[in-house]
């Protein structure tokens, strides 16, 4: 069987036409579709269930507040009962028609399948966003350079599983991937305009999509911080050698209230993100000692399922 998993917010003119393109090309296939809403303020949860009444595929997740895509992603999958789980986006920007690439790859031997697009179709803000999520995963992650990862995506059955023995807060999906698995393929599709409405991601959402990146399976920046604190402190050191020198050969030694000003700001702003850094590696820890959820579930359209990860209420 295979299972869709499609995180929404704000699609409820869109998410009906989606599930019809996957109704559509899945005729001769077991399937099931899995529709999580994000506690998104529009009447999207209430298309859901219209969806899932009319259609025994298609169920239901209705998340208490917003707790972002790749939450949404992950009550999704503790819910999918597929050997392979498909998730792409609520827009109709992601071609369902399309999915038979993902699954030949897989059948091919891939692990995990994404799909790259020929010609994206995004802003040239959302464009932006993806370009430095992509430098962040080569340089934090290892990714590898020819490697493309966008949302929409296939995986085998026991990559998910693997994926939902996270059960800490702030999950970032392509880091689970990352470290799950080297057998990952990209397969061409193509991108459509979008026909309603516009990015759910705002500047705050990619930069708390960047820091999850970041922090939640990388120490490369701790790493960065002790080089750059050894190379500061090399500095300064030779710094304070060739001030001693001048001062006995020369007998003078630079001087400049304005210079020194631009040293100690420059370097009381390095110590501060440095700072900074561990701040955050240690609040996430605490929150993760306080178990804080990745989501709660308030309500869904089926009854209880035999693969939760355990993660929501």
């Amino acid at each position: 069987m295979i299972s869709f998993v499609i995180p929404c917010y704000r699609s409820s003119q869109t998410i009906g036409k989606v599930v019809q393109e996957i109704e559509t090309t899945m005729t001769d296939s077991e399937y099931e579709v899995i529709l999580v809403n994000d506690c998104s303020p529009d009447n999207t949860y209430d298309v859901i269930c219209e969806l899932a009444h009319a259609n025994g595929h298609v169920k239901g997740i209705n998340l208490a507040r917003n707790f972002g895509q790749h939450a949404a992603i992950m009550a999704g999958l503790s819910y999918a009962l597929g050997d392979v789980v498909v998730c792409l986006d609520d827009d109709g920007q992601t071609p369902a028609c399309e999915v038979g690439k993902l699954l030949a790859a897989i059948d091919s031997g891939s692990d995990v399948v994404y799909a790259r697009y020929l010609h994206k179709r995004h802003s040239l803000f959302r464009n932006f966003g993806s370009f430095v999520n992509e430098k962040m995963l080569q340089f934090m992650l290892g990714k590898p350079k020819d490697l493309y990862v966008s949302s929409y995506f296939a995986a085998r059955r026991f990559v998910v599983d693997e994926i939902l023995r996270y059960d800490k807060n702030y999950p970032y999906l392509q880091g689970l991937v990352l470290r799950t698995t080297k057998r990952i393929t990209n397969v061409d599709v193509n991108h459509r305009d979008r026909e309603v409405g516009e990015s759910g991601y705002s500047f705050g959402k990619l930069l708390t999509l960047w820091m999850n990146g970041f922090t939640a399976f990388s120490v490369t920046p701790l790493r960065v911080s002790t080089y750059c604190g050894c190379i500061f402190a090399i500095i300064g050191f030779l710094y304070g050698i060739y001030t001693i020198i001048r001062h006995f050969v020369v007998g003078t030694a630079p001087l400049g209230y304005a210079s020194l000003m631009s040293a100690l700001m420059f370097i009381g702003g390095m110590i501060m993100l440095m700072l900074g850094l561990v701040g955050e590696y240690i609040g996430r820890m605490y929150i993760g000692a306080n178990h804080a959820p990745q989501y709660v579930i308030r309500d869904k359209t089926f009854g209880e399922s035999t693969n939760n990860a355990g993660a929501c209420s």
